[in-house]
């Protein structure tokens, strides 16, 4: 089951008190105050985790709260923190505040945290209000809540590149062929409920992550069919692969039809390279008429094997580009 959006209620765990106590020792007359800082309460943070693909384990357990701290003790005795909540989540996790919209940050890399729920501060103990003119003090501080907060998590799944096209256009058959992912293969429409992750080996052991989009129909950004689900997987992805198969009626309109959604839903997807692929060759007997121009066109068959070993090239060729312009505008 595929999960990419999730509601979560957190809370960050209690400070302990602060203690009012006083040292009482053999052979030590007045000893003073001597009560302990209360311990922090434990914090709640995301952690990106490569191996996960989906939110559904955190979709089964909306709610986590971490654990509060201790109270202090006496003999100057600190209470111990509470223990901090780690949730892990895929690569590519949004995060934002559910009553706010305030963005919190994005999980892009394994290991990184972000706290999302932290823990309330510890009181001190009275041993910290001595003073000249107060040496017993007999009151410390209360320990502080933890902070409650209610997130959205969306996941946008991160992969190099991104299938696009109307239902059965053949891109649940290409990501079988070009790599080990199994996705679900059908004669009818949407049959691809769910994006799937697949990794396509290239040459001298390098590879790269394709994504099988659900398919798009025109008025996806507006919410028709699947597409609005799924859109925002495609703003991860730094190639775009259209794929048009060669019994359409009018392919240039098809792949016109598809940039407008695209455009209509962010128009920075239309600055990201791309090209075109004419899928199932292998059920007509010559290339189809009024193909695009503008871009780069292979004609290919997932069933046959046709055309694959260019594809693979010239995705390469453009994620190599991608790369060269990612640093030179970090260099700018």
């Amino acid at each position: 089951m595929f999960i990419d959006r999730v509601k979560l209620f957190l809370r960050g765990g209690d400070g302990g008190h602060g203690a009012v106590a006083f040292r009482r020792e053999k052979y030590v007359p007045r000893g003073g105050p001597a009560g302990g800082d209360g311990g922090d309460g434990g914090s709640v943070f995301l952690e990106g985790d490569a191996q996960l693909t989906t939110l559904l384990h955190l979709y089964r357990a909306p709610h986590h709260r971490a654990e509060s701290g201790e109270n202090g003790k006496g003999a100057n005795q600190h209470g111990r923190k509470g223990q901090d909540v780690i949730l892990r989540v895929p690569l590519g996790t949004v995060v934002r505040d559910a009553e706010t919209g305030e963005l919190l940050g994005e999980i892009l890399r394994p290991g990184q945290r972000i706290c999302v729920a932290r823990g309330g501060r510890g009181g001190r103990g009275n041993a910290h209000f001595k003073t000249p003119t107060n040496r017993a003090p007999r009151y410390a501080e209360p320990g502080q809540p933890g902070q409650e907060r209610v997130i959205w998590l969306d996941l946008k799944l991160l992969a190099d590149v991104g299938l696009v096209g109307q239902p059965n256009a053949g891109k649940s058959t290409l990501l079988a062929a070009l790599s080990a992912a199994r996705p679900k293969i059908a004669d009818y429409p949407f049959t691809t409920l769910s994006p799937v992750l697949g990794v396509v080996p290239y040459r001298d052991f390098r590879s790269f992550v394709m994504a099988d989009i659900p398919g798009l129909i025109e008025g996806a950004h507006q919410g028709r069919g699947l597409g609005l689900d799924f859109l925002r997987h495609i703003e991860r992805t730094r190639v775009l692969l259209f794929l048009i198969p060669a019994t359409s009626p009018d392919p240039e309109a098809e792949y016109r039809m598809l940039l407008r959604e695209l455009e209509a839903y962010n128009p920075e997807l239309l600055d990201r390279p791309r090209l075109v692929a004419i899928s199932k060759m292998d059920l007509v007997e010559r290339a189809p008429e009024g193909v695009p121009r503008d871009v780069p066109v292979c004609l290919i068959s997932a069933v046959t094997g046709q055309g694959l070993d260019e594809l693979k090239n010239r995705i390469w060729a453009l994620l190599q580009e991608a790369d060269q312009r990612s640093v030179s505008m970090q260099a700018e």
